[in-house]
């Protein structure tokens, strides 16, 4: 596997654990408020290395272009 595919393939599997976290702060934001900021938090953090990432994946990719 190249840097490109293992960079978007870290990038897919953050991005489906960042919605179960969103999706969970959404849900306990009725029921428990401090449940839902602290997914919330997890989730915003993770979106900072996500963001992170594609900066990588786009520069990866202009090289191998």
């Amino acid at each position: 596997m190249n840097r490109i595919e293992i960079i978007r393939s870290h990038q897919i599997k953050l991005n489906e654990k960042y919605k179960r976290l969103m999706e969970r702060a959404y849900n306990f934001r009725q029921t428990d408020a401090s449940l839902s900021d602290l997914s919330e938090y997890k989730a915003i953090k993770l979106l900072n290395k996500i963001n992170k990432l594609n900066y990588l994946y786009r520069e990866q990719q202009q090289q191998a272009s």
